[in-house]
């Protein structure tokens, strides 16, 4: 989800809700304690230099249990931060601790922010070496017959 996206679906909202994948929310009086952007540059394992941009948000869990962001808040939040800071309408990277401080992509359901999982990945695969992912052949669908069965079938 980009910021403008974020932006658009705050009006429409009564209440801010973070929830996991894993259908899990984020408590409700979380706060958001940063708003900013990063700038990674960085070289992949292939050599080719690259850039990347989000814009981060982090959500923290206080003991303020009285506490409750409201959707104009964090509008106000957002706009600031790209009033003061120049953020672009970039991708959004949330940071949120559960057992040590994990980064999520952002998406909506209709109803709540939905927390997605972030996974690694080589961007440099055809210089990493790494062969890729073999065609599975389903056993039970070759006969063993001597003629289908042989080193070029592909079924050994």
């Amino acid at each position: 989800m980009k910021l403008s996206e974020i932006k658009e679906i705050l009006p429409k909202l009564e209440n801010v809700k973070f929830q996991l994948e894993n259908g899990s929310f984020v408590p409700e009086h979380f706060h958001v304690t940063e708003v900013g952007q990063i700038i990674k540059k960085f070289i992949d394992c292939g050599g080719v230099i690259r850039n990347e941009k989000v814009v981060s948000f982090q959500l923290w869990n206080a003991d303020d249990f009285e506490h409750r962001l409201k959707p104009g808040k964090l509008l106000h939040i957002i706009q600031l931060s790209e009033e003061k800071l120049g953020i672009e309408d970039s991708e959004i990277e949330v940071e949120y601790q559960g057992e040590t401080i994990g980064k999520y992509d952002l998406g909506f359901n209709g109803k709540n922010f939905v927390l997605k999982n972030k996974t690694t990945a080589c961007l440099a695969q055809e210089a990493c070496g790494i062969p890729s992912e073999k065609q599975k052949k389903n056993l039970s669908e070759l006969s063993v017959t001597s003629s289908s069965c042989n080193p070029s079938s592909g079924c050994c």
